[in-house]
């Protein structure tokens, strides 16, 4: 096999559908010999030519020379028959997820490509294991699990099964971060590592629905506008397809057990079985016009009321920047209880019922605000539950005065971003825990597959790795799930005192 040090490669691509295309436009720009091949007639020709199509729009641009287009012209071609992959280095499978066809291809290949070749299948949810196992060289055989669309998603997913070879995850690796993408190394678990890690955005914004919280807008405008989700978990189902995304989160779900911290939501399945997928269909969790979603009605704060007096919780971890914006608004900030309108607390992970309960307040005054989202963003109020309409109001008039839009929820522990970022952050932990991927790679894989703004386990170092355990641990406690029980991972580290990027020491 030639080197990937430089070196052009010849690869092979068994499928021509929308994967297919886009890892020969990738291998083709990178400047490797390319092959495609597909059962049907006449895709192949058809994914060729629509990837050079999409390569020669940089000669329209100026960003590519028309020699080097024809170069690569010259380098990329369909077969007829899988027999002309015969010379193939790597070949890279992306057809239909089904076990059986694919064990089927790779069989297939197996007689085709000689002894030294790489065999790799693009699947996003089946057993890599389960593949090589049709196969009589398993140490070839791996994933190379790309994300859609491949040239512009700049992360491919390097999945050693047990029975992969150092040497063929070494190849793939090499070839794929010549092709200008990161190359993260996952071992053969459920989702492998993007998929695995993306489970605590959505699974934890289907619980706070359950819960009715908030709807689906408030949690998804919470966690884009205040903490830098490119999507709420909403939207994002609506742009996935609620029928694609409720199986593999089945899938992982089942994979792992029914480990709690994936359990899916039992308010999916009457929505599929409604056709209500999302865009596709015109109306998933929002409505449509086209691709073109349609927003959501909202309610107008109250008008403010003058002279309120307002007290804030001494223990509140936000409570001079709180008092700084009340104050701005026109209350007046008083120390006693009993002489205050309205009662501001900021629990982490608790509740704002539990925190007045302790506290001994009259819970009809009561309204908290979370901490954890910067208020010049946006603002989460929360209510009790015996909290009155005017104290609802008088807060929710003072929290909006200055026009930083303010979401109103029912009461919950941890509010919205807290529960989910210390969902998102403690899966993180457990993957690194269980050795899937190196911390680097979960870094990575996130913020290029997921588009978070941060890895998850830095991004649990910049909330604070106390804040995120204490968060799940009251939310353990005040619901009973073992969903929330904390990662002996993050556990070990936050009493060190140390970085939740830290390794493990024999890892190191």
């Amino acid at each position: 096999m030639n080197s990937t040090n430089g070196n052009t490669l010849t690869l092979g691509v068994v499928g021509a559908g929308a994967m297919g295309r886009g890892i020969v436009q990738l291998f083709a720009q990178a400047g490797h010999r390319v092959r495609c091949f597909d059962a049907a007639s006449g895709a192949a020709a058809k994914a060729v030519e629509f990837a050079l199509g999409m390569i020669g729009r940089g000669v329209e641009k100026g960003r590519l020379s028309a020699e080097d287009f024809n170069a690569i012209q010259g380098r990329v071609s369909a077969c007829a028959q899988m027999a002309d992959l015969a010379d193939c280095d790597v070949v890279i499978e992306a057809i239909v997820e089904d076990i059986e066809v694919k064990r089927t291809v790779f069989r297939a290949l197996e007689d085709v490509v000689s002894e030294t070749a790489v065999l790799a299948s693009n699947t996003s949810s089946l057993t890599v294991a389960d593949i090589a196992a049709a196969c009589r060289h398993p140490a070839r055989v791996a994933g190379l699990h790309f994300f859609n669309p491949v040239p512009l998603m700049k992360v491919a997913e390097v999945i050693a099964a047990l029975r992969t070879s150092p040497q063929t995850v070494d190849t793939l690796s090499r070839l794929v971060s010549g092709a200008g993408h990161r190359a993260v190394v996952t071992a053969d678990q459920p989702g492998f590592l993007v998929n695995h890690a993306g489970r605590g955005l959505y699974t934890e914004g289907l619980r706070i629905l359950e819960e009715q919280a908030a709807s689906p807008a408030d949690v998804d405008d919470v966690l884009r506008d205040g903490v830098g989700f490119r999507m709420g978990p909403f939207e994002l189902l609506d742009l996935t397809g609620l029928d694609v995304s409720s199986k593999v989160m089945a899938s992982i779900y089942e994979q792992f057990q029914h480990e709690p911290r994936f359990r899916p939501s039992s308010l999916v399945a009457p929505r599929v079985a409604a056709g209500l997928f999302g865009r596709k269909t015109g109306e998933g969790w929002y409505a449509y016009d086209g691709d073109r979603k349609r927003a959501p009605q909202r309610l107008a704060p109250p008008p403010p009321v003058a002279g309120v007096r307002a007290w804030i919780d001494p223990q509140a971890g936000g409570r001079e920047a709180l008092g700084a914006l009340l104050s701005d608004a026109g209350a007046v900030l008083v120390d006693d209880t009993t002489q205050a309108d309205i009662l501001f607390v900021q629990p982490w992970g608790g509740d704002a019922t539990g925190v007045a309960a302790a506290l001994g307040l009259d819970a009809s005054r009561v309204v908290a605000v979370d901490p954890m989202v910067p208020l010049d963003l946006r603002r989460t109020l929360m209510l009790t539950t015996t909290t009155s309409a005017s104290a609802r109001d008088i807060a929710w008039a003072l929290l909006a005065a200055d026009g930083v839009p303010v979401t109103l929820i029912n009461d919950s522990p941890g509010f919205i971003a807290q529960r989910v970022l210390a969902t998102v952050v403690n899966i993180a932990a457990q993957i690194a825990q269980r050795g899937i991927a190196s911390v680097a790679d979960i870094e990575d894989a996130v913020q290029l597959g997921l588009g978070y703004p941060h890895g998850p386990l830095a991004w649990g170092d910049r909330i604070g790795g106390a804040r995120i355990l204490q968060i799940l641990r009251t939310m353990q406690a005040e619901t009973g799930d073992p969903r929330y029980r904390p990662s002996p991972w993050l556990v070990r580290r936050v009493a060190l005192g140390v970085s939740l990027l830290t390794p493990e020491a024999a890892r190191a």
